[in-house]
């Protein structure tokens, strides 16, 4: 598993802010894994989700950041798999709850609806944060159906 590298997809709305996020990953010296899509000519996100939740789910990546307009439909896709945990967020706050309380191993951003600084603050969040364990331990296994 390589836990250093992040895996990144998008649809065509999220590709401008996929980009944004390319960049801000670059500067923090993060290697990533661009699943697509590679422009914003119109696609399915399924395409591009299924090929990060496999990524996730085989355990050849640990963590990553999806986006699409609303942030709902990739999401949805992303958490058929039973390993991830894909947390929709769109404020600093939930992404760092994502990852303190739920182990979230997916940033899901609704890039239509949110702007690059609270995308840094929420990619910074993601990064940062530890899963707390604790309490949230036996919560975090009750989620995936096997």
């Amino acid at each position: 598993m390589k836990e250093d590298i992040f895996g990144l997809c998008s649809d065509h709305a999220g590709f401008e802010m996929k980009q944004y996020v390319i960049k801000k990953l670059e500067a923090l010296g993060i290697e990533y894994k661009d699943f697509g899509t590679y422009s914003d000519e119109r696609c399915d996100y399924p395409d591009f989700a299924h090929r990060l939740g496999s990524a996730i789910e085989t355990g050849e990546l640990k963590r990553g950041i999806a986006l699409c307009g609303s942030g709902n439909g990739i999401s949805m896709t992303l958490n058929k798999y039973p390993h991830v945990r894909a947390a929709l967020c769109w404020t600093e706050e939930l992404a760092g709850l994502g990852r303190a309380h739920n182990d979230a191993n997916i940033l899901s951003i609704p890039a239509r609806f949110v702007s690059e600084g609270v995308v840094d603050a929420m990619v910074d969040a993601f990064i940062q944060t530890p899963f707390e364990g604790g309490r949230h331990i036996d919560r975090v296994n009750k989620i995936a159906i096997r």
